[in-house]
């Protein structure tokens, strides 16, 4: 069966990874010539298990479920010994369903910080906002379990997405990752109509007459701001019209001397 999934799961373009339990399920897999082994958050404390993985080379994604810091320490130390490096770690909570009060999802940061690895989150939570608000975080994996029937005999499918579910929650990810954007805080190009009209020029509170000095209430600021600033209040003070101005005309340098 395994097989049979790996080879539909290539006609599809879709990874194909599974969960070893044992050595005998791990030889297996590797023998299939999976690339990326699953760790369940029940072999954490699993050293030995976990060092035999480890040293067939291949990347690793470790949930971390009912895991301490200090514990998951240890699992990752046991895994780069052997040379691998390449590994990711989850966050978890290992309820089925979760309680998003549970969730912790600031957890992530604290292990990316620690282990210096890349942190995602495997959900349990009802429905998706949980994991959405994790890819917010920074997530770089999301796991979540899925069912064609929540309705199902067995643990797990009460805390799994049904078809139209999983696809709110791919394009909710896709979207949470346009979303989070380069970090540069600049305007957005889709905002150049919006600054116009949004923000305020300066612009003659009274008519000026020509040769009038300039004194601070004869200017007030208004929209839309296509002319001087209002920081450039002070660079008007004291200056002369250089014409006749009149009320809310939008101000600019070259009409003052």
């Amino acid at each position: 069966m395994h097989q049979k999934l790996l080879t539909y799961c290539g006609q599809q373009g879709v990874g194909f990874m599974s969960t070893p339990f044992d050595k005998a399920s791990a030889d297996l897999l590797e023998h299939l010539g999976v690339t990326v082994f699953k760790i369940a958050s029940g072999e954490v404390t699993n050293l030995p298990f976990l060092a035999y993985v480890a040293q067939k080379g291949k990347a690793m994604i470790m949930s971390t479920g009912m895991a301490s810091l200090d514990e998951v320490a240890k699992a990752v130390e046991t895994i780069r010994q052997t040379g691998n490096q390449n590994l990711i770690l989850l966050h978890c909570v290992s309820n089925y369903p979760a309680d998003p009060a549970d969730a912790n999802l600031r957890a992530m940061h604290v292990m990316e910080n620690t282990f210096g690895l890349p942190v995602g989150y495997s959900d349990h939570t009802p429905g998706i906002e949980v994991a959405l608000a994790a890819v917010a975080l920074g997530a770089c994996v999301i796991e979540k379990h899925f069912t064609l029937d929540r309705e199902s005999a067995g643990p797990d499918h009460m805390a799994s997405l049904e078809p139209d579910e999983l696809t709110a929650l791919v394009k909710g990810i896709r979207a949470v990752e346009l979303a989070l954007g380069d970090g540069n805080k600049e305007p957005a190009e889709s905002e150049a109509n919006s600054t116009a009209v949004a923000r305020k020029s300066l612009v003659a509170a009274q008519y000026i007459p020509s040769g009038t000095v300039i004194t601070a209430e004869m200017i007030t600021s208004k929209r839309p701001g296509t002319g001087l600033l209002p920081a450039k209040c002070q660079d008007l003070l004291g200056r002369t019209a250089g014409r006749n101005i009149q009320i809310d005309t939008i101000l600019a340098i070259d009409m003052f001397e």
